[in-house]
């Protein structure tokens, strides 16, 4: 296994917390000198809050950790790839390098829509590596979304005869 396994697997284990809270599942790690110094999961829906991101919560762990808001050679291991906030965070914290699992043609910005982690007009760009255990990354995604469709339509059913057996 390689480094980059190691602590996607970590990042995964994070986004298991999301899942099991219902919250799409997405984790993030922040390594620094072969230690983990930051850990957060997708906690939005949880903590009614905009910002409660994966990437976000350990950044801000990490940052606590250091003592600075620099995360210089830490290195950002994601399930998903970043949205434009967490892409803004990310160099913002000038992370050295983000790891990313499963890419998000739809509002992914490392790389799918936008790459603002490697844009050479700001004054920071991140070295990014994708495709780290892709596969487990996006097996859970589409695993909890099909749970959640089926919730959705289990939930618009009770609703319809509810409503049906309260005009009888």
């Amino acid at each position: 296994m390689t480094q980059d396994e190691k602590y996607m697997k970590e990042a995964i284990r994070q986004a298991k917390k999301a899942y099991a809270l219902g919250e799409v599942p997405i984790g993030c790690v922040i390594v620094y000198q072969d230690k983990i110094i930051g850990r957060g999961y997708n906690r939005r829906n949880t903590d009614k809050n905009t910002l409660a991101h994966a990437e976000i919560t350990a950044i801000n762990k990490a940052s606590r950790k250091m003592k600075d808001w620099r995360l210089e050679e830490c290195t950002l291991y994601v399930t998903l790839e970043p949205c434009q906030m967490c892409a803004g965070a990310i160099v913002q914290a000038r992370i050295t390098e983000t790891v990313i699992g499963a890419m998000n043609p739809k509002a992914g910005c490392g790389g799918s829509i936008l790459n603002i982690l490697e844009m050479p007009e700001f004054n920071h760009q991140v070295v990014v590596r994708r495709g780290i255990l892709e596969e487990e990354c996006t097996c859970l995604l589409k695993s909890f979304f099909k749970e959640l469709r089926e919730r959705n339509r289990i939930e618009k059913q009770m609703r319809r005869n509810s409503i049906s057996q309260s005009e009888n």
